[in-house]
């Protein structure tokens, strides 16, 4: 019964998380695919205009986040832009805040984006994944570069 309970109370946590409220028409930006298939990758930037939009991956996100220009329907013209930036967890399947999280680079997962950057939202569990699943190395945030997304999607 407590296994029951517990399992409940984390997929209405899921559902009704404040930071990603996707529903089944949502569609991710960069690859225009639904999100609700793949809420263990999901990622959301919220702009300080309000608006919010999601991504299928941490990769996807990255994409929009070094090259908003591409995209000039969001008028994005400086980082003040970005409100709030969030991935999900892959081991708890949790919103987190992107900034604080740790990426595994290298590993034997893929996302449905292809190879992409594994999100944890701590260096031990990232580092866990990492060994368990053949990781290179483990990035914040700040640590990630255009040339390491544009490496991953093979555009070099």
């Amino acid at each position: 019964m407590k296994k029951i309970t517990t399992l409940l109370l984390l997929v209405v946590s899921l559902l009704f998380s404040s930071e990603m409220n996707y529903d089944k028409n949502t569609t991710g930006l960069v690859r225009h695919m639904k999100v609700y298939k793949y809420p263990k990758w999901a990622a959301k930037i919220e702009l300080a205009s309000g608006e919010d939009i999601y991504f299928i991956s941490p990769k996807s996100m990255f994409e929009f986040y070094f090259r908003p220009g591409k995209w000039p329907e969001f008028n994005i013209k400086s980082e003040s832009d970005f409100k709030n930036i969030y991935v999900t967890d892959y081991a708890t399947a949790k919103t987190v805040k992107a900034k604080g999280a740790f990426y595994v680079y290298g590993s034997n997962v893929t996302s449905p984006a292809g190879d992409d950057l594994v999100p944890f939202d701590s260096y031990k569990r990232a580092e866990e994944f990492s060994k368990l699943h053949n990781g290179k190395r483990i990035f914040g945030f700040r640590e990630i570069s255009r040339g390491l997304i544009n490496w991953l999607n093979d555009s070099l």
